[in-house]
């Protein structure tokens, strides 16, 4: 979990920075996250962490550092910190070695986006909304086990994908999801939850298909917590999400035809029939929603 954003800034953009400080920390520290400023020629790397763990008991797996100093940069990591670095037209020309993301505006940054970067350098799930009786999330490897367990009734699959028969498969297919998928759209299938019981009970979420340029979306919740109205519940989460977060225009839908609930579904959510569509010796009717 993310305490602490620490900015080590080389004397020129600590000056700019701590004109607007006000701002920085207010939309840096609406989560909760104490906020620092910091000047790179007044406390260096060694020090600045060796405060932290003293005088703020912050260990440094609960650090989110930026700096614009690629020294300091290369210091942060090579401690095992989560570092991320600040480009600006002094230091445009210069190579930040090792890092994973970098910011040009730290000043329009709000608290999410730090919230997020920390956790894909931390390997920890998004959370991404959170309805009345349900929280999605990323999903996790430790996720795979309830995944068997939600696919193992038949009436699941009649109509979508098994997991592979193998969970070591399913497992390294996971890791190369989480990997490459949320990391590079931001958005993909994910984990829902009971939030009243932390039990997981099915997956959601915006996928791309091959073929296709609007994003999908998929849902499948296990059949005891089925006629709960929990499928409708996420789905119109995820729809407004799509449209708020995602900025997307159109959402598509394919459903087989004979998955009659399902098409109950999508027409209760506001999607409109497109056209037929064959996919893998599959019979599908693809239904679109603006937003």
């Amino acid at each position: 979990m993310m305490k602490y954003i620490l900015f080590l800034l080389t004397e020129y953009y600590y000056e700019i920075a701590c004109l607007r400080r006000k701002e920085i920390l207010e939309r840096a520290g609406a989560g909760g996250a104490v906020v620092t400023l910091q000047k790179l020629n007044l406390c260096s790397v060694e020090e600045a962490c060796k405060r932290l763990s003293a005088k703020e008991n912050i260990s440094l797996g609960e650090i989110l550092a930026l700096t614009d100093d690629p020294l300091c940069l290369q210091q942060l990591l090579d401690k095992g910190c989560f570092a991320i670095a600040i480009y600006h037209e002094m230091n445009a020309d210069q190579v930040f070695s090792g890092a994973r993301y970098a910011v040009e505006d730290i000043f329009s940054l709000e608290y999410r986006s730090y919230e997020e970067a920390f956790c894909r350098l931390a390997g920890l799930p998004w959370s991404i909304l959170k309805t009345e009786r349900l929280w999605v999330r990323e999903s996790m490897v430790s996720d795979v086990e309830d995944f068997y367990r939600i696919y193992q009734d038949p009436s699941i699959t009649y109509y979508m994908e098994d997991l592979f028969p193998e969970k070591e498969s399913e497992i390294a297919y996971m890791k190369s999801y989480i990997e490459q998928i949320y990391g590079f759209y931001g958005f993909g299938l994910w984990t829902v939850i009971l939030k009243e019981s932390g039990e997981v009970i099915g997956r959601a979420g915006l996928s791309v298909r091959e073929g296709y340029e609007i994003p999908e979306l998929g849902f499948v919740i296990d059949v005891p917590h089925q006629k709960k109205g929990y499928a409708h519940e996420v789905c119109e989460a995820i729809l407004q999400y799509a449209r708020e977060e995602l900025a997307f225009e159109e959402v598509q839908a394919l459903v087989d035809e004979k998955n009659e609930n399902s098409l109950r579904l999508l027409k209760k959510l506001g999607f409109v029939f497109d056209r037929d569509v064959i996919e893998s010796d599959r019979h599908y009717k693809l239904f679109i929603k603006k937003l």
